[in-house]
């Protein structure tokens, strides 16, 4: 009789464990259906100005992007975060030949930020350097959950106006059309989960310190 009741009780286990999985399995379903729901396939129009522009790099049209936020007068100042090393704000004007003065005047290059959380930490040096009390968030429409997740997390009091950049790809083509871009889509997806579960459980301080001259004027 032991035997049999230690049995059933392994049952019992294995049964609950495979629905928690199969409930795991479904819940992970469902959110990437939503998040691909939410994903834009054009650029919006904004309605409202903000104090700064931040773009996360990634992109070439992420920048001229920005610069042309810039430009417009969205916003007083553009923060580039991600810059590679060694990219001046020379190379920049070489490829968006009409914003030399704008690179001269109000960009601000960050060299440290490696990933979305880096970015978000150094979009919070920036924004409370200058006092500013929204931001125009700049970067890929797949990539716009996460950084505005992150940046808020860093920035809780600031309003955060997203400005997605659509690929030509994601235009032209559903997501699901294209290994790469499948790809893509789902790494990013598994990536902004991973963030919100880090999120719960990390403390602001947590979030580590970047270089406090990580930041400088172009």
């Amino acid at each position: 009789m032991p035997g049999l009741k230690a049995a059933v009780r392994r049952r019992r286990i294995m049964a609950m464990i495979v629905k928690l999985a199969v409930l795991g399995v479904l819940a992970l379903a469902l959110g990437f259906v939503g998040f691909i729901w939410l994903l834009p396939s054009q650029e919006v129009a904004l309605d409202r100005n903000a104090d700064g522009i931040v773009v996360l790099t990634g992109g070439a049209s992420r920048v001229t992007d920005a610069l042309e936020l810039l430009a417009s007068g969205r916003g007083k100042r553009l923060l580039i975060t991600g810059v590679n090393p060694g990219t001046t704000t020379g190379d920049i004007a070489r490829q968006t030949v009409d914003y030399g003065r704008l690179l001269n005047c109000c960009v601000d290059l960050d060299y440290s930020a490696l990933n979305t959380l880096g970015n978000a930490v150094q979009a919070r040096r920036w924004a409370v350097d200058h006092r500013f009390q929204s931001l125009i968030v700049v970067t890929s429409a797949y990539h716009m959950p996460r950084a505005l997740a992150e940046l808020a997390h860093q920035l809780p009091d600031v309003a955060l106006i997203p400005f997605p950049v659509v690929s030509d790809r994601l235009r032209v083509e559903p997501w699901w059309s294209n290994g790469t871009t499948t790809r893509l889509v789902l790494s990013e997806y598994l990536k902004y989960l991973a963030a919100k579960v880090r999120m719960r459980f990390d403390a602001f301080a947590e979030t580590g310190e970047l270089p406090a001259r990580a930041i400088r004027p172009a």
